[in-house]
């Protein structure tokens, strides 16, 4: 029995808009830096989260959201390919302009969720570099990596935050995984920040705390 209750014939699969509990490390460092700080600025990446807007808006911060991996599976991004070009090219910068641009703003959490692991490789980076120079030095990001590519907890789902040291997994569609990443890769993913820090799980989920 997988995270949301499918079997491995795929039958007995939980439909989408169920939720799930899940025990989260990283979660719960996170948690005691909101609740112990005033008034920061918070991204959440993902589809939107009412219930997140709610606890952030409640613990006296503001929050902003970045649904990437929605936007990125959209054909408006593919660059037609020129000749002699064996993989899809992406407009990387137009992307960043249109759902990265804060207006000035900087931010001192970033809940990044398992985004990377949905995305088309050429924007994995870029992003990452992006979400770097929005937020201030010494702010913290949260990232979930899939070990594996497969299987029912690879569903792409909502992250919800809650008071208790778990989060609730909402099961979102269709998405697939399109890669995994090491930890010596995620360490390279976030080479331009000044620490980062690695939760065990029990599950195929990794957590990593990472310090701008």
């Amino acid at each position: 029995m997988g995270l949301f209750g499918s079997k491995s014939s795929g039958s007995g699969s939980r439909p989408d808009g169920s939720r799930v509990q899940r025990h989260s490390s990283g979660w719960i460092e996170l948690a005691k830096h909101l609740k112990s700080e005033e008034s920061l600025r918070i991204l959440d990446i993902g589809p939107t989260s009412a219930s997140n807007i709610n606890f952030v808006t409640n613990l006296g911060h503001s929050i902003y959201m970045a649904n990437l991996v929605d936007e990125a599976a959209k054909p408006e991004w593919v660059v037609p390919k020129s000749e002699g070009d064996s993989e899809s090219v992406f407009d990387v910068d137009r992307f960043l302009h249109q759902n990265l641009d804060f207006s000035g703003r900087h931010f001192d959490v970033v809940t990044l969720w398992d985004t990377l692991d949905y995305l088309p490789e050429a924007f994995v980076q870029p992003i990452v570099d992006r979400v770097f120079e929005v937020m201030q030095p010494g702010g913290r990001l949260l990232a979930f990596f899939h070990a594996k590519p497969t299987g029912d907890e690879t569903v792409f789902a909502r992250y919800h935050l809650t008071e208790s040291d778990q989060i609730d997994l909402q099961r979102m569609g269709g998405h697939p995984i399109l890669h995994t990443h090491t930890n010596r890769q995620v360490e390279s993913i976030f080479k331009g920040f000044a620490a980062y820090k690695f939760f065990l799980a029990k599950d195929a989920l990794r957590e990593v705390l990472v310090t701008r």
